[in-house]
């Protein structure tokens, strides 16, 4: 066994780090007495190559632990076992025979032999325990690749799965190369067809598949491991380093079609879990410093994430190592953006309460790497904390949920809907109320991977979760959906030909709407999860993209990819009522009519509701109908003079006559226009600029 020279080392940077001649190591546990660097030759043996004391006299600064090797470099494998004393009561959790894994490590491999169960109990797990990696993230050539930047206004995001994308075998894709970033760039003619501009890719963090109900999968990815490394097992290489690479290249391929990548980062809890959870690594090395403890029982977790443990984002060591996480993903992996998962946990002190101006945010957000970078909170968590429209920052888009809830019920029918709907229209200004936030602070979408997708929304009005293995108690109950008729999947034609309408209903209103636009993986094609509305641990045919469906579902299809195209077109802002960036140039005004002109209902049992947008100049002059009445309404159109409007958009008529680029739309000169029942309208005239010709925009 060869034993490698060490020296005392340095505690910055913290992790592993490349450096000439050997690898400096680092790792911070206040409370331990001991730490071991363990070095193994491969990820499944059962004793390490070389253990390396740590001890507080030589090589420990303040509470960081670090060492020089000399003669090792990237594809080293490593881990740490922490000594201190085990006092659950006082908050600590040492397990001197625990192999654990770096904070900052940049790779992080799974035995085969991997037990959560082993990870779980006291004693030795080596053979069984996951393992770091050194990794030199310098060695790749970007050639010349650099942030996007879109404007908000432009924005049009597509929440992905990035296994899920490909790994359905109607993908095309190569079997190797299916559910991975390689699978993911062979599909990117499709993304860049559809006319987004952004993927949000849910958690590419590595991630243990094995935390989910026995004999099921963690599909989503929502229970990290590491946020530094990325998801081994959705890269197509056999050699772990390339892992990197992969990643990398998909990164600059989506850039080279002018697509964004935002990473779903979840950095309000770990799948160490509760109380009885596995230490693979926080626990082991500072369980008082990284969890948020009960302060009359340490040895329990608080828990605001439904998740059985919260992390302590407020602490000085973890808010380092959240911005040392964000700083990575965006110089080393180049990513556009971020949507941080419960991101009102990052709200929350030390003992859990609530602050008003919490650290960790105002860290982020000032942070001059990351200010073009996107940051998308979901500005609420597990245990009650809802804080849509006052999330703190002033740089901070959001998840809007209400925009979600009176979409669906305006759609649906409900009554009372016609004013909330009409605000989210607006943008939400009844919840984004300061005036220094233009309307793209809202993220607006009807579905994302939490709950139903589109076509089950319109096709289910209860979850049917059973596959799950609960007896469908998980999974909300309130999904505001409606089957128009029959539970499930249908030939009736007239219910096929009534969901598809409401697709297309609900695709208008999300793209027509003030805010950045945000779609679900497959709601396009009409995916569906028959049913089930908490998928979270189907990683199979249930929660894959069917590409069947594109060729199946194509009118939608074009449907769909015509309003991104839309959004995402220069002079976006033209088609959208609320307060824009541009506005400080060009004023817009917003008019409500009725079925009558200047009459808008807004009562309890009104189902119909009226714009007229038009902007200053004359640019443009939008006029929209929105009936979700179960009749016929006969609108009175605005009179305009010369150029008349043209009827762009129609729900209720087959593709391709449903939406038509402004050019080759019919003109429509009559006073009034019917309105068919659950349908929407859409009429337009003079929408282009000067300066672009008619044929650089879709309308």
């Amino acid at each position: 066994m060869r034993q490698r020279r060490v020296t005392k080392g340095s505690s910055a940077p913290l992790g592993a780090t490349v450096m000439p001649g050997g690898v400096n190591f680092s790792v911070y546990s206040r409370d331990a007495t001991l730490i071991e660097l363990v070095l193994f030759d491969s990820v499944d043996d059962a004793e390490p190559s070389q253990v390396i004391p740590l001890r507080p006299d030589g090589h420990r600064s303040y509470h960081y632990y670090h060492a020089f090797v000399e003669g090792i470099g990237a594809g080293q494998i490593y881990g740490y076992r922490a000594h201190g004393p085990f006092l659950p009561h006082r908050g600590l959790r040492f397990d001197p025979e625990k192999v654990l894994v770096d904070p900052y490590g940049l790779l992080v491999l799974t035995p085969s032999a991997y037990s959560r169960e082993a990870a779980s109990r006291p004693g030795s797990n080596i053979r069984e325990a996951m393992k770091s990696m050194v990794v030199d993230p310098r060695c790749y050539d970007w050639e010349g690749d650099m942030p996007l930047c879109t404007p908000s206004v432009r924005t049009v995001i597509y929440e992905m799965h990035v296994r899920g994308f490909t790994q359905h075998e109607s993908s095309g894709v190569a079997p190797e190369r299916r559910g991975t970033y390689a699978g993911l760039i062979e599909k990117i003619p499709y993304l860049k067809e559809l006319g987004i501009t952004a993927v949000e890719l849910l958690p590419v963090f590595q991630f243990d598949p094995t935390d989910a109900p026995p004999g099921l999968t963690n599909y989503w990815g929502y229970q990290p491991v590491s946020f530094f490394a990325p998801h081994l097992p959705y890269s197509s290489r056999k050699d772990p380093l390339g892992a990197l690479d992969e990643f990398r290249d998909m990164v600059k391929a989506l850039h080279r079609a002018g697509i964004e990548v935002i990473v779903d980062v979840v950095f309000n809890h770990t799948t160490e879990g509760g109380e009885g959870g596995p230490t693979l690594s926080y626990r082991g090395l500072a369980n008082n410093t990284y969890y948020i403890l009960e302060e009359n029982e340490p040895r329990r977790y608080k828990d605001f994430t439904g998740c059985g443990n919260t992390l302590n984002s407020n602490h000085s060591i973890v808010r380092r190592m959240i911005q040392d996480s964000l700083r990575y993903w965006v110089s080393e992996m180049h990513v556009d953006g971020f949507r941080f998962d419960l991101a009102s946990v990052l709200s929350r002190d030390m003992s859990g309460h609530p602050v008003p101006h919490p650290a960790v945010i105002w860290d982020i957000e000032s942070d001059p790497l990351l200010s073009g970078t996107k940051l998308i909170a979901e500005a609420w968590d597990a245990a009650g904390l809802y804080q849509l429209g006052s999330f703190v920052g002033d740089a901070w888009l959001e998840w809007n949920g209400k925009f979600r809830d009176d979409v669906r019920r305006f759609v649906r029918g409900d009554n009372k809907s016609v004013p909330a709907v009409a605000a989210r229209i607006m943008g939400s200004p009844d919840i984004f109320v300061s005036e220094e936030r233009d309307a793209e602070q809202s993220i607006n979408f009807v579905t994302c991977h939490d709950g139903f997708t589109a076509n089950d929304l319109v096709s289910y009005n209860v979850k049917h979760n059973e596959a799950n293995l609960e007896n469908s108690r998980d999974g909300t109950d309130e999904n505001l959906s409606w089957n128009c008729g029959v539970e499930g999947e249908t030939d009736d034609p007239e219910i096929n030909q009534l969901r598809e309408r409401q697709l297309k209903n609900l695709a208008l209103l999300t793209m027509i709407s003030s805010g950045i636009p945000m779609i679900l993986m497959g709601d396009e094609v009409r995916r569906t999860q028959r049913g089930n509305n908490n998928a979270y641990c189907q990683d199979n045919e249930l929660s894959w993209f069917d590409w069947t469906l594109v060729e199946k579902n194509k009118g939608l299809h074009r449907f769909v990819s015509m309003l991104c195209q839309m959004r995402s077109a220069p002079h976006a802002e033209a088609f959208t009522p609320g307060p824009h960036l541009c506005d400080l140039i060009e004023e817009t005004s917003i008019h409500w009519h009725g079925v009558k002109l200047g009459e808008p209902d807004w009562s309890d049992d009104s189902h119909s509701i009226a714009f007229e947008l038009t902007g200053a100049l004359g640019r443009y002059h939008l006029y929209c109908a929105l009936n979700s009445y179960w009749e016929p309404l006969n609108f009175e159109l605005p009179r305009v003079p010369a150029q008349p409007f043209r009827l762009c958009i129609d729900t209720s008529l087959p593709s391709p006559d449903d939406i038509r680029p402004l050019l080759i739309a019919p003109p429509y000169e009559q006073s009034h226009y019917v309105v068919g029942p659950r349908t929407f309208v859409l009429f337009a005239r003079s929408l282009f600029l000067p300066d672009h010709p008619p044929s650089s925009h879709p309308f």
